[in-house]
């Protein structure tokens, strides 16, 4: 099916396509149902939105329904899986476009799985990727500015979001829930839709709640649950996935049991250890606040910080905010590619380095000769991030071009090669 759409897309002008672009995405959503037999309508879909945190809170999510013993199907920018059958998202698309979404949850239908757990986008909800999905569920994590560029402003961002809360007024509304975070400033759009439950979580509820650079402690329903994932930001993670479950009626045994369990998220503050006498750590962290939160978690520890800034083309007005966040944690700063597309590499470097004033920088646009670099300058005890690209398995370059590459893979090369 994928081939056809293709070959009719191929035959529209250029012009005609991108003034009738939201039809056009509409109509293959309404397509793909059709022939995959909708679904959705077999499933329990919880969708999961915001700007940070969607992954971890589908992985966390779906580790929990498994442990009170359901089949689970999950689609995140991670990975594709469905019960026991695990595989790279090979698309590198959160929320999979034309009817390979529809496709996905058909397969987890014939699975015999329960419940589908999706990390739903921006610009997913913008193509009406989730047009025709029977939504039952919503978790949304928080937002801040990302993909301006795209959406045309901050306002429609935040609207291209809520849209996805929107569509669980469509059906039985009376069953649909909407779970929010109370402490973030847009929660108010996501509460005011019109389901059967509204349900909130914030931090308070993990109070008294400590964590370091090993994990996490916390106390939630009279229970004292300890995380193996570091961070305050991973706390909300578990706090979003646990109260979904527990608005599921599942015990809290279970919950407790599963987010305990839980180690890792693969470039998710993922720690790469080949017995080095210092920390480093892949992280997916893309927009300023998740690169503070990130390094925050190392406070007081000595950082030298692998930063890419942006993809190309894209959120150019951040750029020299991440800089300024780098310079505010990090003793040095190698300035390097992340995702350039069609853009010049040292163009996007140079509008990071905007925003450093107070610490050394360099410019490494290799990106394993900047890894290379920093784990030789790394003292003991010191610290090591790379952040931008967490997981993914391509640095996407001009006209389209893949280099294969892994940020977790090339720092285990080149901390073995130190050895």
């Amino acid at each position: 099916m994928e081939k056809i759409l293709r070959s009719i897309k191929s035959l529209i002008p250029k012009a005609l396509f991108s003034a009738t672009q939201p039809t056009y995405h509409y109509l293959l959503a309404g397509v793909g149902a059709v022939y995959y037999r909708f679904p959705s309508r077999h499933l329990y879909v919880v969708g999961v939105t915001g700007t940070k945190g969607k992954t971890s809170t589908t992985e966390l999510t779906s580790a929990i329904l498994e442990e009170a013993g359901f089949r689970v199907a999950l689609v995140n920018s991670n990975r594709l899986k469905i019960a026991n059958l695990s595989e790279e998202n090979p698309s590198r698309q959160s929320m999979p476009g034309r009817t390979r979404l529809q496709k996905f949850l058909r397969r987890a239908v014939d699975a015999k799985c329960t419940y589908a757990v999706i990390e739903m986008t921006s610009e997913g909800a913008k193509q009406f990727r989730h047009a025709f999905i029977d939504i039952d569920a919503l978790i949304f994590t928080n937002l801040s500015p990302e993909h301006i560029e795209a959406h045309g402003s901050y306002e429609k961002y935040v609207d291209a979001k809520v849209s996805l809360a929107r569509a669980l007024e469509r059906g039985n509304t009376g069953s649909h829930s909407v779970v929010v975070n109370r402490d973030d400033a847009e929660a108010g759009k996501f509460l005011a839709v019109r389901v059967g439950q509204k349900i909130k979580y914030g931090i308070d509820d993990a109070l008294p709640f400590t964590t370091n650079t090993d994990g996490g402690d916390i106390e939630w329903r009279g229970q004292k649950i300890h995380l193996k994932l570091s961070g305050e930001f991973n706390i909300m993670n578990a706090l979003a996935a646990a109260t979904f479950a527990e608005s599921r009626g599942i015990s809290i045994a279970h919950i407790k049991s599963a987010l305990e369990k839980f180690t890792l998220i693969p470039g998710r503050m993922e720690k790469i250890d080949e017995g080095q006498n210092f920390t480093v750590i892949v992280d997916y962290a893309h927009t300023a606040d998740s690169l503070d939160r990130a390094y925050s978690v190392y406070a007081g520890v000595k950082k030298i910080c692998i930063l890419g800034g942006t993809g190309g083309g894209r959120d150019i007005a951040k750029r020299k905010v991440m800089g300024e966040i780098a310079d505010k944690h990090c003793e040095h700063i190698i300035l390097t590619t992340e995702d350039p597309y069609d853009e010049d590499p040292k163009d996007i470097a140079d509008n990071v380095a905007k925003g450093i004033k107070n610490h050394s920088h360099e410019f490494i646009l290799d990106r394993r000769e900047a890894i290379r670099k920093a784990v030789r300058m790394a003292e003991k005890n010191s610290a090591v991030f790379i952040t931008g690209k967490g997981s993914e398995h391509h640095i996407m370059g001009p006209k389209g071009t893949r280099m294969p590459w892994s940020d977790a893979g090339v720092a285990r090369e080149e901390l073995a090669e130190l050895r």
